[in-house]
């Protein structure tokens, strides 16, 4: 009897398969393979609506009010609050802290007169009462369950009718209406419908947790990120207090919002003003350091990236080593340094870091990136309190950096003296420098940024090194 070679097939794609798989060779999608001689599904016929559409200007608005959370810097992130009837998922690595943040959220919503349920998979209700002591999140409103059974869940929404619901996690709850063991995909996939639909029934806000794999992505199914309404990433390393929590998808407001906490003794603390966190606090600016101001959604925070190039003794290929920053984004530096600003190391090792733990992917800190390698290479420092913005080209060009009124206004509002901005970006009737005392110099490109600076080497130097290099 011949065999069938394609009784698998993706219902996104086409893409076929002799096996099942969780997911699609070809599209990647996650639980979209299917048996091709499954049953379908019958023609479904019209059905009389229960309630009949009505003009959208006539839909009372009232029943989508945002609720303050009572944690600003989330509110922030949420666009203003929770929705009613949203499903907001938290995802992060383990240990970051997203039970703690979200029992304080849960504390904070009891203590303001509204029904709140906690669900908690991972630990045992002693456990939590325990962490919610050190963290002063008792309220009397605030009820707690530990269940991992979805229908038991829901029996607990029925009994309490919470106004807030946070289930931590999802991949611990399962049922059994759906095949496989919890976490996964088809328990994943019913466990979450569950919990959209009876949110969007009742107009219950529901937080959901959910891990996240070792690339940093959410865990389980792609498809659990489209079914809710919002999607944070509780982002922070272990080794720092530093935690933000950005807005990856966001259907009631904003999807580029950053919120900024700090993980102490007695819980999550917000920070409202983060940007000493990412500055190392020198009085003298030190050889291969350099300040920048990135933008997370309508926020300025200032980032200090520092660099230490040393020569390399033995014949073997220099090291490239950094954290924080992108490697390849160095690398480029690196190139257009050499070629466009004969400002060459070819023999010598680059490290790069940022300072407090701050992750850098906003292109505007590239001229501050090939300041501090500049400095580093020369071992001399500025003598002036300098932030630098730009985003460089190949051509070692500088171009226009987004935002640019409101970063050069943060660092005014924090003493610095000098910015080097692109040329051509800065808006002729502002009012900042004046204002703050803070002088504004255009360059165009990054050989003009050293030159200002005066970290040049002599055109002898810089020919010997990148003599071996062909023009």
């Amino acid at each position: 009897m011949a065999t069938k070679i394609d009784a698998y097939h993706c219902t996104e794609c086409g893409w076929t398969s002799v096996r099942w798989v969780g997911r699609c060779g070809e599209c990647q999608t996650w639980g979209s393979v299917v048996e091709r001689d499954a049953p379908k599904l019958s023609q479904v016929s019209a059905a009389t609506p229960a309630q009949a559409a009505i003009p959208i200007g006539e839909v009372d608005i009232e029943a989508a009010r945002r609720t303050l959370t009572g944690i600003g810097e989330l509110d922030r992130v949420l666009g203003g609050g929770l929705v009613p009837g949203a499903v907001v998922l938290l995802a992060g690595e383990p240990g970051v802290g997203k039970s703690t943040l979200l029992l304080e959220v849960a504390a904070h919503w009891a203590r303001s007169g509204q029904t709140t349920l906690y669900v908690s998979g991972e630990e045992s209700a002693p456990q939590v009462r325990l962490r919610a002591e050190r963290t002063h999140a008792v309220a009397d409103k605030l009820y707690l369950a530990a269940e991992t059974d979805l229908g038991t869940v829901l029996g607990h929404i029925e009994q309490t009718a919470p106004s807030l619901l946070v289930v931590d996690s999802v991949q611990t709850i399962g049922t059994a209406d759906a095949d496989g063991s919890p976490g996964g995909v088809s328990q994943v996939r019913e466990v979450t419908g569950a919990l959209v639909r009876v949110a969007k029934r009742r107009g219950m806000a529901v937080v959901i947790v959910g891990h996240i794999t070792k690339d940093g992505q959410v865990a389980g199914p792609r498809f659990l990120e489209h079914l809710v309404d919002v999607v944070l990433s509780f982002e922070g390393d272990r080794h720092s207090g530093f935690r933000m929590v950005r807005a990856n998808k966001n259907r009631f407001g904003p999807a580029d919002e950053v919120g900024c906490f700090e993980m102490g003794e007695h819980g999550i603390i917000e920070v409202p003003d983060p940007s000493g966190l990412f500055t190392s606090g020198h009085e003298e600016p030190a050889p291969g350091t350099c300040v920048t101001v990135t933008r997370e959604g309508s926020r300025c925070m200032l980032a200090e990236v520092q660099s230490l190039v040393a020569s390399v003794t033995a014949e073997i290929p220099p090291r490239r080593v950094t954290h924080g920053v992108d490697g390849s984004r160095v690398a480029m530096i690196l190139a257009v340094l050499q070629r466009r600003a004969h400002f060459g190391l070819p023999r010598h090792d680059v490290y790069v870091s940022t300072v407090g733990g701050a992750r850098i992917l906003d292109p505007a800190a590239d001229l501050a990136l090939a300041i501090a390698i500049a400095s580093a290479g020369l071992d001399e420092g500025c003598h002036r309190k300098v932030v630098a913005l730009g985003e460089i080209g190949l051509a070692g060009d500088l171009r226009r950096v987004p935002g640019l009124e409101q970063r050069v206004g943060e660092a005014a509002r924090l003493g610095f003296d000098l910015a080097l901005v692109p040329a051509g970006n800065r808006d002729p009737n502002s009012r900042l420098p004046r204002m703050h005392g803070l002088k504004v110099v255009e360059v165009a490109t990054v050989a003009e940024a050293l030159s200002a600076l005066g970290l040049r080497r002599n055109r002898t130097a810089s020919t010997h090194e990148t003599a071996a290099v062909p023009t």
